[in-house]
């Protein structure tokens, strides 16, 4: 099923690494500059991840010895620094998420690279670490980002879909290793509902919401592949879904063929395997096309 699978370390079947995106009121903030104080319910909803659910999170990954990785942006890391303070202690990776999560499509490159650093002076001033990995809001990975990356020193980018385990990005005689994932694997098709925001999906009991993740671990468990669930915080980190995911990591820790850990650590391990001649990643050339395609 999958055509070059990576020989994950210890002869674990597959790499898993769940991703937090913790976007919290920053998302209103962006949608509604003018008025956004006075969505009061929804700025509530929001703010539910950092207050409340990674509490919980993190508990659970002390429980079960687990190091994860939380994308965060630049205006979140400033405005709860407690919380990404705690999320450092214990050993987790941040990585780049935006800044307001803006869109970077669009944006000239001088206003796309303003928003990256800084998110990266954030992140350094709060946290203490540069951040090595991004994730571009809503995935939108522009034109421009690969280089913007490449110049600021980032060793991976979570943003693309076009594999089903790690594969090279390749441009201009630079790198960046992909560890991609897919709308499948994005807890907001099946629970997200925030009319403020223009999104109202039918919202999903956690059983059968969750149950489409679980199978798509199965199947990378299955074929070699890599598992990179995108998950917010006020979203899959609400009491009765967050209940399932906890019992459904300890089930897999208990394995012992699963190397679940976190992003930084699969994109230097992939890319260690490719400087040493031992696997050979899939690369991608960008950019997929030099302007607009004619009809």
């Amino acid at each position: 099923m999958i055509r070059n699978p990576p020989p994950w370390p210890n002869d674990c079947k597959c790499a898993v690494s769940i991703t937090f995106d913790m976007d919290a009121d920053s998302l209103i903030h962006l949608e509604h500059p003018s008025d956004s104080y006075r969505r009061v319910s929804t700025i509530s909803m929001l703010r539910y991840g950092p207050e409340i659910a990674i509490e919980r999170i993190l508990k659970t990954y002390e429980r079960l010895g687990l190091q994860q990785t939380f994308f965060i942006p630049g205006w979140c890391v400033r405005q709860y620094p407690d919380v990404v303070r705690r999320i450092v202690s214990d050993g987790h990776e941040i990585a780049h998420h935006g800044y307001l999560h803006e869109n970077p499509i669009g944006l000239e490159p001088a206003a796309q690279a303003d928003i990256i650093d800084r998110g990266i002076d954030a992140i350094v001033d709060i946290a203490g670490v540069r951040p090595q990995g991004y994730r571009a809001p809503l995935y939108n990975f522009s034109d421009h980002t690969f280089d913007l990356l490449v110049e600021r020193g980032f060793k991976y980018d979570a943003s693309l879909m076009g594999d089903d385990i790690p594969y090279l990005l390749s441009s201009n005689q630079h790198e960046l290793v992909e560890l991609p994932s897919h709308w499948g694997c994005d807890d907001w098709p099946p629970f997200a509902h925030v009319p403020d925001l223009n999104y109202e999906m039918p919202v999903r009991a956690p059983s059968s919401g969750l149950q489409g993740f679980f199978e798509e671990f199965d199947a990378a468990y299955q074929w070699g592949g890599l598992f990179v669930p995108v998950w917010h915080p006020f979203v899959t980190g609400r009491l009765g879904r967050w209940s399932q995911v906890d019992r459904w990591l300890a089930d897999i820790v208990k394995r012992e063929d699963v190397w679940i850990t976190t992003m930084a650590n699969i994109a230097e391990y992939i890319r260690l395997l490719h400087r040493q001649g031992k696997y050979e990643p899939r690369i991608d050339t960008l950019p997929y096309y030099s302007g607009p395609v004619a009809g």
